[in-house]
């Protein structure tokens, strides 16, 4: 006995456009790979900061990238050091916040003697 209980029947064969049948265009195939990276380091020696950064990108076929250091003068350098350190603070006590009030005791309405 067969496994299929019926037979399919022949088709004729149909003719397509030469349309259907053009290749994808190049760049619809790539359209969904892209990226991005970049680098920054920021550091103090002696009197003086100096910077260095990195980019590079892929996008449309072409991979681009760039690099360059500078020099910064001190004052400029302790101005974004604290504008980070107080950036990072106000972070950290904003995520802390939401969990403020699982940690802090309820307030109590008691009578102190």
């Amino acid at each position: 006995m067969s496994s299929h209980p019926t037979k399919r029947r022949a088709r004729p064969v149909r003719a397509r456009d030469v349309v259907d049948h053009l290749p994808i265009p190049v760049a619809a195939k790539r359209a969904g790979f892209s990226f991005r990276y970049s680098y920054a380091e920021i550091s103090s020696v002696g009197n003086s900061a100096r910077f260095k950064a990195k980019r590079a990108r892929y996008e449309d076929g072409k991979l681009s990238a760039e690099s360059f250091e500078g020099e910064l003068d001190p004052r400029s350098y302790e101005h974004l050091m604290n504008d980070v350190q107080r950036f990072f603070v106000d972070q950290t006590a904003l995520s802390l916040r939401a969990f403020s009030a699982f940690l802090l005791p309820f307030k109590t309405n008691r009578d102190r003697d």
